[in-house]
């Protein structure tokens, strides 16, 4: 599939203001950038969606719903590594060109959680999905609050940036 030099450029604009506008950063190697840009637009035309141009997709939007763009490993891996799988999101210290970017594992795991896993530090690497419906009601996630808007998000550490009021994420508290 052919993609257009423009079209390229155009979702490259899209995903750097909305990242941005959101406390993210694209990864500061602009050609790089737009390579896996020009990947997501070859998976959208392949798919009709966008999914991750580092991971073999299905084809099948229900198998491949945790890879499209952005997936739902990319706060997890930026938080522990300074940026997504692929290296499109990155944090800002490497947005900033004050670190290098650094090999990423997979995260993605398609495999059942065991009956016996009781907790996410006994099962790493699990597909959130399948995660919550496996393990219910009993799954501990961090519940992050904003003291200065009130934005609630459940995940292992708080966003970077508020997407609601923009503070840092030193305004953030543990609310449960």
């Amino acid at each position: 599939m052919e993609v257009l030099q423009a079209d390229i450029d155009k979702l490259y604009e899209k995903l750097k203001k909305d990242a941005e506008g959101h406390g993210y950063h694209l990864n500061p190697d602009e050609q790089f950038t737009k390579d896996l840009i020009k990947g997501l637009l070859i998976n959208e035309g392949r798919y009709k969606y966008q999914s991750c141009p580092c991971r073999l997709s299905t084809g099948a939007i229900e198998k491949d719903r945790d890879i499209i763009c952005p997936c739902d490993y990319r706060d997890t891996d930026i938080n522990d590594y300074g940026a997504c799988y692929c290296g499109l999101y990155v944090n800002r210290e490497i947005a900033d060109k004050n670190r290098d970017l650094v090999s990423i594992p997979e995260r993605r795991y398609l495999k059942p959680v065991p009956e016996s896993a009781k907790t996410t530090a006994e099962v790493p690497h699990l597909q959130r999905s399948i995660l919550i419906d496996s393990l219910a009601n009993s799954i501990t996630i961090p519940v992050w609050r904003c003291r200065v808007c009130g934005y609630l998000c459940a995940r292992e550490n708080p966003p970077e940036v508020c997407p609601i009021c923009k503070v840092k994420k030193d305004r953030f508290e543990r609310f449960l």
